[in-house]
């Protein structure tokens, strides 16, 4: 049973407005849904489009942020929750327990980090949690080749990369992850 998702996803809004438009949509499902969302605590870029969004539609948001960003003044403070943490790994593993499943919109190093963390986790059985790339107007296909690239040079097993879950469209991404419409 879904009861909380991780968000992963740019502290920018990227060039492409479709993107804060898919963010800000998956906020609104998952809190129409009664699904909280778990994500980094920030009040910029796509972040804070999820996470207005869920408050917006009378959602939970449980923001987790390490000092140094707080220091930098983008943490958000209108959160149902906010956890503040000493660093980094903290953030990712308070993150990683207070999630059923894991959804990555698009973003830079720090999402593919957390991203690429969770789907190492899941192949070292330290969970079995789902990990689902929403991959809005095509964002992640050159990703998702490299992956297929890695399986072709012996670097990636083909399960491990199957774990690996994509879709289009926040809809197909809830759905794969059980949660109906």
């Amino acid at each position: 049973m879904i009861r909380n998702v991780a968000v992963f996803c740019a502290s920018a809004d990227g060039v492409d407005p479709e993107f804060c438009a898919v963010a800000a949509e998956l906020g609104r499902a998952l809190a129409e849904r009664n699904i909280g969302v778990v994500y980094g605590g920030a009040k910029v870029g796509l972040m804070r489009a999820v996470a207005e969004a869920a408050l917006a539609a009378g959602g939970r948001v449980v923001g987790v942020i390490p000092n140094l960003l707080v220091d930098l003044e983008v943490a958000h403070d209108g959160l149902t929750e906010l956890h503040v943490t000493d660093t980094m790994h903290t953030r990712k593993a308070l993150i990683g327990e207070r999630s059923d499943a894991f959804i990555a919109l698009p973003g830079g190093f720090g999402t593919l980090e957390e991203l690429f963390e969770v789907l190492t986790w899941q192949t070292l059985k330290i969970h079995a949690k789902p990990v689902v790339l929403l991959n809005t107007n095509g964002f992640y296909d050159k990703l998702l080749e490299f992956l297929d690239s890695c399986v072709t040079q012996g670097m990636l097993s083909q399960p491990k990369r199957d774990i690996v879950l994509v879709e289009d469209t926040v809809g197909a991404a809830l759905r794969l992850l059980g949660v109906p419409d």
